[in-house]
């Protein structure tokens, strides 16, 4: 008696529903997307207004105006930090300056990545080694709206955890190259290692 093709069948049936469930699971996880993205920064806010431990931030992004009847009450026209470490310094980057910082990436919580995923970061190792790790130059005008407004408030040596809206990370539109949908909450581990002025600190390598 010859089994082969019903066997050949059985393997067929199981390999398409192992594609159909990593398809359905891949779409699940990005379900009501904006919608949770959404809930998630307004949780934030509300968390940096309570301000229950001392350590949080709300901070208008840099090319909002001063008319507070068309800001006030935006959640998604400011950025929401958390300070981890700060710095003695009193050396801040301003728009046209550059930097070095290091830095780690995450989109929200999803049932398959629980921490959030990381879509990128400075450092090849799990965490950060300041010893080690060199961290990235950037000028301060080429980052997007929120981390450049979160930079440009931070002194050289401070670390945040800074969440930004999706109106001031990638907006609408998907980033296909580091695989961050559109009307992603940006959340980044920020390290500012050193702040380079203009015209004055010529010299930007590292130690």
């Amino acid at each position: 008696m010859n089994f082969k093709p019903t066997i050949t069948l059985a393997i067929c049936c199981i390999a398409l529903a192992l594609t159909s469930c990593s398809e359905h699971d891949a779409e699940s996880e990005y379900d009501n997307w904006t919608e949770r993205n959404q809930h998630y920064i307004d949780s934030i806010a509300h968390e940096a207004e309570v301000n229950a431990d001392g350590t949080w931030l709300r901070i208008k992004a840099y090319n909002i105006g001063d008319d507070e009847a068309l800001y006030l009450d935006q959640t998604n026209n400011f950025i929401y930090a958390r300070r981890i470490t700060t710095a003695t310094s009193d050396r801040s980057p301003l728009y046209n300056d550059t930097i070095r910082m290091h830095y780690s990436g995450r989109l929200i919580p999803t049932a398959q990545h629980p921490a959030g995923y990381c879509f990128g970061k400075s450092y090849s190792t799990q965490t950060l080694n300041l010893q080690t790790d060199v961290p990235t130059k950037f000028g301060v005008n080429t980052l997007t709206k929120g981390v450049a407004t979160a930079v440009m408030n931070m002194h050289e040596g401070d670390r945040w955890m800074v969440y930004i809206p999706y109106t001031l990370g990638y907006g609408k539109s998907e980033y296909t190259s580091a695989s961050i949908p559109p009307y992603s909450t940006l959340v980044f581990d920020i390290h500012l290692a050193r702040v380079y002025h203009l015209k004055v600190d010529t010299d930007t390598s590292w130690y």
